[in-house]
């Protein structure tokens, strides 16, 4: 029987204090105790300030893909990327803060969204994450049974023989 990735829940949390208890105490040493609380308290107002930005930006770019007619996942996603992001910056600590800073920051974000749209393609199917995230891009390559290749990087500067390249739209 498969466990959940919840079980392990009650053991990261514990594990996260410790981590972020031994950071504080170590950026404590070397900069001292009075530079350390401000550093976290200037990092939390930022946060909060950015959990305002991150959600206002998500749900104006959700507004407008409906408006446009388009899938809103690619926007949605990036935003929603950077409300953890901003999340993870507005919980005191460094461990939080430093990786919400990578959420933030646009190649991190990149990342992020990148492997958001693989997972809801896993767990949602081909079809479900092409009405949410757009059209995807693939190879068909007729040798025997008809095989099909997702794959988001740009095609090849020739085509093999016998392949048959396109879009998937609707």
């Amino acid at each position: 029987m498969r466990r959940s990735r919840l079980a392990y829940l009650p053991f990261v949390f514990p594990l996260l204090a410790f981590a972020e208890f031994l950071t504080f105490v170590s950026v404590a040493h070397a900069i001292g105790f009075g530079w350390a609380i401000l550093v976290l308290a200037v990092s939390s107002l930022a946060g909060l300030a950015l959990l305002r930005r991150e959600g206002i930006r998500g749900w104006r770019a959700f507004q407008e893909a409906s408006r446009a007619g388009r899938p809103p996942g690619a926007g949605v996603s990036n935003s929603l990327i950077g409300l953890f992001g901003a999340l993870l910056l507005a919980i005191p600590g460094f461990v939080t803060g430093v990786a919400g800073l990578l959420l933030l920051v646009p190649p991190g974000r990149t990342l992020a969204r990148r492997g958001v749209e693989r997972l809801a393609e896993r767990r949602l199917g081909g079809a479900a994450t092409s009405d949410l995230f757009g059209p995807r891009k693939v190879r068909v390559h007729q040798s025997g049974p008809v095989t099909v290749v997702v794959d988001d990087a740009p095609p090849p500067p020739r085509p093999a023989a016998g392949a048959i390249e396109g879009e998937i739209v609707r």
